[in-house]
């Protein structure tokens, strides 16, 4: 076994820990029977869908966009803007709905966007989205569904 392959051996170890202290935490199997075969492609193996495939890109006027995977409320329709990238782009995060993670697996470092709930692998955020925030989170349309905004009494 080479040092590299072991790196990634404990890495991956790691990384399933940290998912497991986590709110909503499934095996292997539970998430493949909830999600479709994309869905769990993207959230669970952390791929990317190709652009322009999902339903959700436009932006729209209200709402809340929803892991698909746990129903987290992760960002708000009125954050969305078109970035022309074919992928569903948001400026900022709903509070507390997403966390970062350092990401080198294309060998330059990005930041990937997950789920604080379910630890699903949404995206990626850049420096290069509209002002003020200046930030583009650019997420699968598959990990989202749409859905109510959340009741700010609650």
């Amino acid at each position: 076994m080479t040092a590299v392959s072991t790196l990634r051996r404990g890495l991956r170890g790691l990384l399933r820990r940290l998912d497991d202290d986590r709110e909503v935490v499934k095996t292997e199997r539970e998430w493949r029977d909830q999600l479709t075969p994309e869905q769990f492609r993207v959230l669970r193996s952390r791929g990317t869908e190709r652009p322009f495939s999902g339903p959700v890109v436009r932006p729209d006027a209200s709402g809340m966009y929803r892991c698909a995977a746990c129903d987290a409320g992760l960002f708000r329709a009125d954050t969305k803007f078109d970035s022309g990238t074919g992928w569903p782009s948001f400026t900022d995060s709903e509070p507390g709905g997403v966390e970062m993670r350092r990401d080198f697996s294309m060998g330059v470092p990005r930041t990937e966007v997950l789920c604080r709930r379910c630890g699903g692998h949404l995206g990626h955020v850049f420096n290069d989205g509209p002002e003020p925030e200046g930030k583009r989170y650019c997420i699968n349309a598959c990990a989202l569904e749409r859905g109510e905004a959340a009741d700010p009494r609650s």
